[in-house]
């Protein structure tokens, strides 16, 4: 194996822009990588269809099965703020080695689960494994291609961050037709060790690690923090209100006690979670933008199948072909918006893209239970592709912002932040539609309209949140400097 490249020492920097970053090509560590985060990140939404199926076979409630995509979030939200840390610790191939051998170790622990514990601990497992992939992909990804090239690049992990989602529920309907849920755990498990096996034989190493012990106060606190912040705001709506306000009081301040800690911690330079990445504008004006865009997004994803399966009787692998196509559409359009990007900079992209995003969730208000599923199709793939136009340069403008020695912090960021905004925006929306339904009930109207006319209200609130999107996105620059130490131009 070749020695480790650091592209930010100027003796290695020809080597680093002949090896990993020619003009108008993927670098090959993040085809590799992109390939691994698909895997894994399609895991987060590949059990929705099964629940009827698990329900039956370990006799358990509705509620607890659901605890097997919950439990998914919940880690994810735990183990992401400590792998800004974690990646500058260990070399490429042992972060990669590590989240690829966790993942599948989880997926195998669950195709043979005996017990619904032992299926819920196999989710854990898998989820610490994603968990690390996809801000090591980010991470990766803003060391070895140099500004010019970014936004194309990026557009390829667009791929992985929309269509994975968007495939595990029809992934998983057609996985279902030919038998036990427990098919979709030996379906994704050959598919891992080969994506596993296939870049640890050619994946390098980039940048050096350094030396440091991990303060494990902080990872507590994170871990405490952010999981049940997540765990009460998923909750909310469900029942009583008491028990998730509990865990989100709880959480919130944890967090805040995680936060005051890393600022103490930056004074030795020894933070788990590298805070003063918000000291850089544009990548806090990202952030910002990237939390409400995931609200909304994340929010809809769940209205909408809602709708197409309790109102209008699809069946669950008929309602994932139907919203199939948009994450296809969002995904496959990602690698030409960064194209875009690249040459005309953020703002014609993501100005009119989240003008689009609010106005296709304004069209969704006025869904009904005749609206034909042309229509329906029709404006959620123009939902993804305003998304897309947004999502892919904001990453890349954000992330574009930081010194590169914030990279690995800033990844682990904006993935711990999708996970709790998405949470913030399915439980916000989840309450709107509840409330309304409830409201409309109170008033005389029948089941199905007062369900219609909740389902309409949240996807108005779910446009509301869009208009932060849209003042942010005017707030944005263009495109950034790239800072002291990043990779060159060609």
């Amino acid at each position: 194996m070749t020695a480790p490249i650091d592209p930010t020492t100027a003796e290695d920097l020809a080597e680093f822009e002949r090896e990993f970053a020619p003009s108008g090509k993927t670098p090959l560590v993040i085809v590799l990588m992109v390939a691994a985060t698909f895997v894994v990140i399609l895991n987060e939404t590949i059990m929705v269809n099964a629940i009827p199926r698990l329900m039956a076979d370990f006799g358990v409630s509705e509620r607890s099965a659901q605890w097997l995509s919950t439990v998914f979030m919940l880690t994810m939200a735990a183990v992401i703020p400590v792998t800004g840390w974690f990646l500058q610790r260990v070399t490429t191939r042992t972060a990669y080695a590590s989240a690829m051998i966790t993942f599948t170790i989880g997926t195998a622990i669950a195709a043979v689960a005996p017990t619904f514990e032992v299926l819920l601990a196999g989710r854990v497992v898998q989820a610490a494994g994603t968990a690390v992939m996809m801000p090591l992909l980010m991470t990766t990804l803003m060391t070895v291609v140099a500004p010019q090239d970014r936004g194309r690049v990026m557009g390829n992990v667009t791929l992985a961050m929309s269509c994975a989602p968007a495939m595990g529920p029809a992934v998983s309907g057609v996985i279902l037709e030919l038998g036990s849920w427990r098919l979709i755990f030996i379906f994704v498990l050959p598919i891992a060790v080969l994506v596993g096996l296939w870049g640890m034989r050619l994946l390098e190493n980039v940048g050096e690690p350094t030396a440091g012990r991990p303060s494990w106060l902080s990872v507590a606190l994170a871990a405490g923090g952010f999981s049940s912040l997540v765990y009460g705001l998923s909750k909310l709506g469900t029942g009583s209100a008491a028990q998730p306000v509990a865990f989100i009081v709880v959480g919130a301040a944890l967090v805040a006690g995680f936060a005051i800690y890393q600022v103490i911690l930056q004074r030795t330079d020894s933070p788990l979670l590298d805070l003063r990445a918000l000291r850089h504008r544009t990548f806090t004006l990202s952030l910002v933008l990237m939390s409400a865009g995931f609200m909304a997004f994340l929010g809809s994803m769940i209205l909408l199948p809602l709708y197409l399966q309790t109102l209008r009787g699809l069946t669950e692998l008929e309602a994932g072909m139907l919203v199939m196509p948009g994450g296809l559409a969002m995904g496959l359009l990602g690698p030409q918006v960064g194209k875009l990007y690249d040459r005309f900079g953020s703002r014609p992209l993501v100005i009119p893209g989240a003008i689009g995003m609010v106005t296709a969730l304004g069209l969704l208000t006025q869904l009904a239970l005749d609206t034909p599923f042309a229509v329906v199709l029709a404006i959620h793939v123009a939902l993804m592709i305003c998304l897309a136009m947004v999502f892919t340069p904001v990453f890349t403008l954000g992330l574009g912002d930081l010194p590169p020695h914030l990279y690995s912090h800033g990844s682990s960021l904006l993935g711990t932040l999708q996970q709790v905004s998405g949470a913030i925006g399915t439980a916000a929306l989840i309450v709107v539609m509840d409330s309304r339904a409830d409201s409309l009930l109170a008033d005389g109207v029948d089941a199905i309209d007062a369900a219609m006319g909740g389902l309409q209200w949240a996807f108005a609130g779910g446009a509301l949140i869009g208009l932060v999107v849209v003042v942010t996105a005017v707030l944005l620059p263009s495109k950034v400097d790239a800072p002291e130490g990043a990779p060159a131009a060609h």
